[in-house]
C-alpha cells in the first residue's frame, strides 16, 4: 500500500460521512420538504467557502447495540466559512443520522466549533432539526446539551448567535435557542417544545397537535420564543443572511457601513402620516420608512406584542435599532410583551454597538388588573434598566404623545438619552391634558354653569401652559423642538456626531436586570 491508497480511503472515507443516513433516509428528508444539513449549508455559505470540522469524530457508547451501530458524523455537520465574504462559523443537525439527536461526541463538536467562533471573533449559527438527547447515551447526552448551553450563556455579548429551527426541537434541546439572539422558525415543519403532545395528554389531558403547541406561528405570535417566521427553510436561511448582514462579527467591532447616495432631504410626507389628532392611530412602520434608507428596514419580532416595534435599518449606510411605539395596537401604551421585546432588544444593540433611535408615542402603561397581576412593574422596569444601562449613542424623537412613566422609560434626558428631539406638536406631561384637567380642575368643573364647557378650556389651559414640548426644552429635558420634515436630517447628524461615543458604567460583576 502507498501514499496513493491511503489517499483514496481518506476520500473513501469522507464519502461516507457525507453520505450522513444513507441515500433512503435523505430521500425521507426531502419527502417533508426539507434539505439536508449539508444542503443548508451550502445555501446559506458563499459558493465553496464552507471547511468541515471534526468530520470522523464517533460516539463511544457500547450499550442498548451502539458498539455495532455507525452514525457518520455523529448527526451533526459543524465548520466554518462565509456569508457574503464574511467570516461565520455553524453546526447544521443531520436529521438523517439518529434524527439528529444529540450524544456526548455530537455536543463536542458543537462546542469545539463555538469556542473557535468566539477564539476568531466571528458570529456563530445553529442550524437546528434534532429529536432531543440521544436515550441510549442517558447522562453523557445530557452533559454534551450542558457544554451548548453554557458556551450560549458565556458568549452571549461576545459573539452573534442565531438559531434557526428547521424541524423538531424538544426537551432540551430548546434552550440552547432560547439563550440565543435571534430564533428563526420555518413554518409547518419546525416546532419547540419542552414536552410534546403525547405527553401534556398523558399529564393533563389536553389534546393538541405538535403544530399548534409549538409551531412557527404559534412562537413568533403567542409566546415570543422566536423573533422571525419564514414560509420555508430557503427563506429561513435568507433571513440569516440579511441579518448578518446588518450586525458586526463580535462585540469589539462597529458594525459594517454601507454606501448610501441617498441625499439628506426633507420628508414632508412625515407631516401627513402622523395625524395631529393624539388620539388617531397611524402606522409608525411608515414614519420609519420616511427617515430609513430606502427598503433597509428589517423589523423583529414582528407578529408578538405589536403595540411596539423593534427592527434594524440603516440611515446614510450606518445600521441602527428602531425601537418605537405602535398607536396602531393598544394606542402603543407598554404592556408587559412589549416591555419584554423592547428590552432585549435594547440589550442587544448595546451588545455589539447598535446606535439605538426611539420614536416615542406613549400614553403610559397599559392598565388593568391582568397587567399588574402579571408583573407589570417588574417588566416595565427591564424597559427602565436596558436604556439606562446602555452605553451606545442612544437618541429619541417624540412624535406626539409622552406621558407619565412611560416618557421616562423610553430613554429620556434623566436615565441616560444623549439627544431627545421632539415635534412641535408633542405633548410631554406626568399625563394626557384631559386626566390632568380632571384631577386638577375638579371643583371648578363641578361648580360650573357649563362643566362640559369649562373642562374643555381648562384641558386647552393644561395643554398649553404644561403639555407641550418647550416646557420640557426649557428645563433641558429636550436637546431641541424639531421640523419634522427634518427628521432624517437631524437623526444622520446626530449619528455622526455620536459615531465615536464612548461612556463607560461604574466597574462590576454585572448588573441584575429585573427578569
Amino acid at each position: 500500500m502507498d501514499i496513493f491508497d491511503k489517499i483514496n480511503e481518506l476520500y473513501d472515507k469522507r464519502r461516507q460521512v457525507e453520505l450522513g443516513g444513507g441515500d433512503e433516509r435523505i430521500d425521507k428528508q426531502h419527502d417533508k420538504g426539507k434539505l439536508t444539513a449539508r444542503e443548508r449549508i451550502d445555501y446559506l455559505l458563499d459558493n465553496g467557502s464552507f471547511v468541515e470540522l471534526n468530520p470522523f469524530i464517533e460516539h463511544r457508547e457500547t450499550d442498548f447495540g451502539m458498539n455495532n451501530s455507525h452514525a457518520n458524523g455523529e448527526g451533526v455537520v459543524t465548520g466554518y466559512g462565509k456569508i457574503n465574504g464574511r467570516a461565520v462559523y455553524l453546526f447544521a443537525q443531520d436529521f438523517t443520522v439518529y434524527g439528529g439527536a444529540l450524544g456526548e461526541m455530537h455536543g463536542k463538536k458543537i462546542a469545539a466549533a463555538m469556542d473557535l467562533a468566539v477564539k476568531t471573533g466571528a458570529p456563530f449559527i445553529g442550524l437546528n432539526d434534532s429529536g432531543g438527547a440521544r436515550i441510549q447515551e442517558g447522562v453523557s447526552s445530557l452533559d454534551g446539551y450542558g457544554h451548548v448551553f453554557y458556551r450560549n450563556a458565556v458568549y452571549s455579548g461576545v459573539i452573534p448567535q442565531i438559531s434557526v429551527i428547521m424541524g423538531p426541537s424538544a426537551g432540551g434541546a430548546v434552550y440552547s435557542p432560547a439563550i440565543t439572539d435571534f430564533v428563526i422558525m420555518v413554518e409547518k415543519t419546525s416546532q419547540m417544545f419542552i414536552t410534546g403532545p403525547k405527553v401534556i395528554e398523558t399529564v393533563t389531558g389536553e389534546q393538541i397537535s405538535p403544530e399548534e403547541l409549538g409551531g412557527a406561528d404559534v412562537h413568533n405570535s403567542k409566546s415570543g420564543n422566536a423573533h422571525i417566521k419564514a414560509a420555508n427553510e430557503e427563506e429561513a436561511l435568507d433571513a440569516v443572511k440579511e441579518l448578518v448582514a446588518y450586525l458586526p462579527a463580535n462585540y469589539q467591532e462597529k458594525p459594517p457601513l454601507q454606501q448610501s447616495s441617498l441625499n439628506d432631504e426633507t420628508r414632508p410626507d412625515l407631516t401627513d402620516i402622523v395625524p395631529f389628532d393624539a388620539t388617531r392611530p397611524y402606522d409608525v412602520k411608515a414614519v420609519i420608512e420616511q427617515v430609513v434608507d430606502p427598503g433597509s428596514f428589517y423589523e423583529i419580532h414582528k407578529d408578538f406584542a405589536k403595540n411596539i416595534v423593534v427592527g434594524f435599518a440603516r440611515i446614510n449606510g450606518q445600521t441602527v435599532g428602531f425601537v418605537c411605539n405602535q398607536p396602531k395596537y393598544l394606542a402603543g401604551g407598554l404592556d408587559i410583551d412589549s416591555s419584554d421585546k423592547a428590552a432585549r432588544f435594547i440589550r442587544f444593540c448595546d451588545s455589539f454597538n447598535i446606535a439605538l433611535i426611539t420614536f416615542e408615542d406613549v400614553t403610559g402603561f397599559f392598565p388593568g388588573v391582568k397587567q399588574e397581576h402579571g408583573g407589570i412593574i417588574r417588566h416595565g422596569a427591564k424597559i427602565l434598566y436596558a436604556y439606562s444601562e446602555a452605553t451606545v449613542p442612544k437618541i429619541t424623537v417624540i412624535t406626539r404623545k409622552a406621558y407619565g412613566g412611560a416618557y421616562v422609560a423610553l430613554n429620556s434626558k434623566s436615565i441616560g438619552a444623549d439627544l431627545v428631539f421632539a415635534w412641535p406638536n408633542a405633548e410631554i406631561a406626568v399625563m394626557g391634558p384631559d386626566g390632568a384637567a380632571n384631577i386638577i380642575f375638579a371643583k371648578e368643573i363641578a361648580d360650573s354653569d357649563d362643566p362640559e364647557a369649562t373642562r374643555q378650556e381648562k384641558i386647552s389651559t393644561y395643554r398649553e401652559k404644561f403639555a407641550n414640548p418647550y416646557v420640557a426644552a426649557g428645563l433641558g429635558m429636550i436637546d431641541d423642538v424639531i421640523d419634522p420634515r427634518e427628521t432624517r436630517i437631524k437623526l444622520i447628524q446626530a449619528l455622526e456626531m455620536l459615531y465615536n461615543k464612548e461612556e463607560d458604567r461604574p466597574t462590576k460583576k454585572h448588573g441584575n436586570i429585573p427578569l
